[in-house]
């Protein structure tokens, strides 16, 4: 007894198992997370150092050279380049597909962290981390603006509003922009300073050793222990300004405020942010490695209701310029709705073609079924809902469909012959099973070496071959079990006679057939009379699409951007120039960008800019992000915009150079496609050379 008479003579069994495999599906497609794109983590660490105020070439000898010195000797390393600039090593590993990421980086800190002694001290502490695109952008980002003065409001954020943000599941580092601290200054009057014969010096060092707190060990007696402790914390800016500094040689003490002013200030900004030009401060939250950026998002907006509640009485205001969510739903949205359509054309098909609503009814019974228990294999793999999983399994739908038809229509033929709804189903099945077996044995043999190959882009690709594969595998499950079962029950042979209107469309729907059919007789009959210039025909249709992508008619790309509608411009001015005159220029080149029909809002960052392995900061320097209307309602893509503002902006405004790209569906810019890097152990030379590699490249059409 086979599986198909089996599912027919033993309906409870397969109505058993097909239950629990929905049940399964289900539950499975309920803890699924959303994303845009699979997890993909290459096998790249980095490792960023800040070193304050230090030049390029100080940086690249006092920490980029010793920190690749130090991880040089790690096994599986393939590359090692870093990157010096102005106060920031980058250092970028590259390691071998086979080498564990997590053991060597977790090497790699240990390292590192035993070269820490050789760095200056000023350098801050060296950040390992992983090369992960779906963590390295901000999955929200938020504009805080409240009735309180800066330095107030950075300290409610700091100490009470971000880590109640940051108690939100799946949240992980939260970075302020446009903030402004509070400062302590002492203004030293040097005259004084000459008339009591004192130096800056013994005044900082009277301030540092008064503001203490340390252990001071501990009394024991008989009975109990008492631990103690030296506090001298400042709680008072009149502690400060009442600080003894020295004592005069008639006995009286001289204070701080003798000899400088105290005054509780605000430290200078260092960047400023704006949305839609009004000033406030940023938050830009990353999501943990493994959390669910739907998730993320619909927390920190339950969370920021909840705070915008708790502090009404400053009147604390939340509003959300970028949020990664959005784009994630509307794909996701998006291939559902192409996925239930595909399900109801094919449906409608089904009826045309085979004249039977009910036979419709079993496909749109096996496909869902197929569908639905396809998640089961989501939750095994771990995989989550996003384009690459999604896209897979609307790709499936076909295949799934032709098992359905190949099984029915054959069934059908022998109900047509005088069968009865049994006979039908057993010798229908029993003719196509092996076809059908072998026909997905085919499309598994073709995709699972894509699903279990080891490469760069295993991680992407392997989700959407894995998919299509137990798709299949359930899908000729439910041919051979599922179809059969309804067929030997609830098939029957279609009286179009009873609905005039209906045999009428039936009728010329199949001459359309017919007709079709018949110019694809006359085509096959023509190509066998003429059997070279058919060969001929094919081998320049063949040698042609091999030639489009070779000579450049089709471009290739690792991932297709497409139109997000939103783009970065980055604007570097002048070294010399102060985060005023930039503040200044910057905000009327948001002016005129807002001015744009195509523009919905920007949002802009004065004093830094975000990038892939690090934010740069620097007074010479800013970032706008524009989000644009939807692309329906413009006549200009994306890139092409971008292009053209970027264009604008340098001929409109001196001194500024701009750089605008499209953001790819990963949250980046798309801004360099291709690197060049020359080496050579002369600087001069080098400088020399890459100058003019510069132009020559800018002469190639599409630089």
């Amino acid at each position: 007894m086979n599986i198909s008479e089996l599912s027919v003579k033993r309906p409870t069994l397969v109505v058993v198992i097909f239950t629990i495999l929905v049940f399964l599906g289900y539950m499975s497609f309920k803890s699924l997370s959303y994303e845009l794109l699979p997890n993909w983590q290459s096998p790249i660490f980095t490792v960023v150092t800040l070193y304050p105020g230090a030049s390029p070439s100080e940086v690249e000898s006092s920490v980029s050279n010793r920190i690749e010195d130090a991880i040089s000797a790690l096994s599986g390393i393939e590359t090692i380049h870093s990157i010096s600039q102005e106060g920031i090593s980058m250092v970028v590993v590259e390691i071998s597909l086979k080498a564990d990421i997590d053991v060597v980086t977790n090497e790699a800190v240990r390292k590192v962290q035993s070269a820490r002694n050789l760095f200056p001290p000023q350098v801050l502490e060296p950040s390992v981390s992983k090369f992960s695109l779906n963590d390295f952008f901000p999955i929200i980002t938020l504009s805080v603006n409240a009735d309180l003065p800066s330095a107030k409001l950075f300290d409610e954020l700091k100490h009470r509003i971000i880590p109640a943000l940051a108690k939100s599941e799946g949240v992980g580092v939260i970075s302020i922009i446009g903030e402004t601290e509070r400062e302590i200054q002492v203004n030293v009057d040097k005259g004084k300073l000459d008339y009591y014969n004192l130096s800056v010096l013994q005044v900082l060092q009277a301030v540092q050793s008064s503001n203490i707190d340390f252990p001071a060990g501990r009394i024991i007696n008989e009975e109990r222990q008492m631990l103690l402790r030296m506090s001298a914390k400042h709680t008072h800016i009149s502690d400060i300004a009442n600080l003894v500094i020295n004592q005069m040689p008639d006995g009286s003490l001289l204070y701080l405020k003798d000899i400088a002013e105290v005054v509780d200030s605000e430290k200078d900004a260092t960047s400023i942010y704006r949305v839609n030009g009004m000033q406030s401060v940023g938050l830009q939250i990353f999501k943990q490695e493994d959390a669910n950026a739907v998730s993320v998002c619909n927390a920190i907006k339950k969370e920021i209701q909840q705070l915008e509640k708790q502090y009404a009485g400053i009147n604390l205001r939340f509003t959300i310029p970028q949020d990664g969510s959005i784009l994630i739903m509307d794909a996701a949205r998006s291939v559902g709705k192409d996925l239930i359509l595909a399900i109801i054309l094919v449906t409608i098909l089904m009826v045309l073609f085979l004249h039977s609503p009910r036979n419709a009814v079993i496909v749109m019974i096996a496909v869902p079924l197929s569908l639905i228990s396809t998640f089961t294999g989501f939750y095994i793999f771990g995989y989550s809902l996003n384009l690459m999983s999604l896209l897979a399994m609307t790709v499936v739908i076909g295949t799934l469909i032709d098992d359905a038809i190949v099984v029915l229509e054959n069934i059908y033929r022998h109900l047509e012959m005088g069968k009865n709804r049994w006979q039908a189903t057993y010798y229908g099945v029993k003719e196509v099973s092996l076809t059908v077996i072998s026909t997905s044995l085919v499309l598994i043999v073709v995709f699972l070496p894509i699903a279990i190959s080891d490469s760069l882009i295993t991680p992407i690709i392997a989700p959407f071959a894995m998919i299509i594969v137990i798709a299949i595998i359930l899908s000729t499950l439910t041919a051979l079990t599922v179809v059969p079962l309804l067929t030997s029950r609830y098939s029957k042979l279609q009286n179009n006679g009873r609905f005039s209107w209906w045999r009428g469309f039936v009728n010329l729907f199949e001459k359309g057939i017919t007709g079709f059919s018949g110019f694809i007789m006359q085509l096959l009959q023509w190509s066998f009379r003429h059997k070279f210039i058919t060969l001929g025909i094919a081998t320049v249709l063949f040698i042609s699409s091999i030639l489009l992508p070779a000579v450049g008619f089709i471009g290739t790309e690792f991932l297709s951007v497409g139109d997000v509608g939103e783009g970065i411009v980055r604007l570097e001015y002048p070294q010399y120039y102060t985060l005023s005159q930039n503040n200044q220029l910057t905000k009327q080149i948001e002016e005129y960008i807002s001015r744009k029909p195509e523009v919905n809002h920007i949002y802009a960052s004065v004093g830094s800019t975000s990038g892939m392995l690090s934010t740069q900061r620097g007074s010479h320097m800013s970032e706008i992000n524009i989000k644009l209307i939807d692309k329906t309602r413009r006549d200009i893509s994306s890139d092409v915009f971008m292009k053209k503002l970027e264009d604008e902006i340098e001929e409109t405004f001196p001194d500024v150079k701009a750089s605008a790209a499209t953001l790819t569906l990963l949250g980046g810019a798309d801004e360099t496609p291709i690197q060049i890097v020359f080496q050579s152990a002369n600087t001069d030379t080098l400088y020399a050379f890459a100058e003019r590699m510069s132009k020559e490249i800018s002469r190639i059409p599409g630089t």
